[in-house]
């Protein structure tokens, strides 16, 4: 059995690497967003929010530290420090159920914006 890298993935279509990702943000942000406007009490929905944003950045660091990423060294070194403080936050909110999820949404939102 054959199994594509990421990278090499993206050496082939970037543009549908590109916007899968959009799309994976897309989904966390309306993910916080509606669990945002359901307010602390929505506790299962702000559960699956944050668990989704973690997932998510858990996939991008790894990808980012691999050797055979070929994004530029500072890039990544500055993706994968947005990484780190988005998995932090987002462990602060769950165990903080009045914080808002604001900056998470809006952090998330300009890593989307970025891949257009």
């Amino acid at each position: 059995m054959y199994r594509l890298s990421y990278s090499e993935i993206l050496e082939d279509a970037p543009d549908l690497g590109r916007e899968r990702e959009r799309e994976a943000f897309d989904r966390a942000i309306g993910l916080l967003r509606s669990a945002e406007a359901r307010g602390p009490a929505a506790v299962a929905e702000r559960s699956e929010a944050v668990g989704y944003v973690q997932n998510l950045w858990n996939l991008l660091v790894r990808d980012l530290l691999d050797p055979e990423n070929g994004l530029p060294e500072g890039l990544r070194s500055d993706l994968v420090s947005i990484g780190i403080w988005t998995m932090r936050e987002a462990g602060e909110v769950l165990s903080a159920p009045e914080r808002s999820l604001s900056a998470l949404i809006e952090v998330n939102a300009s890593i989307r914006d970025g891949l257009r």
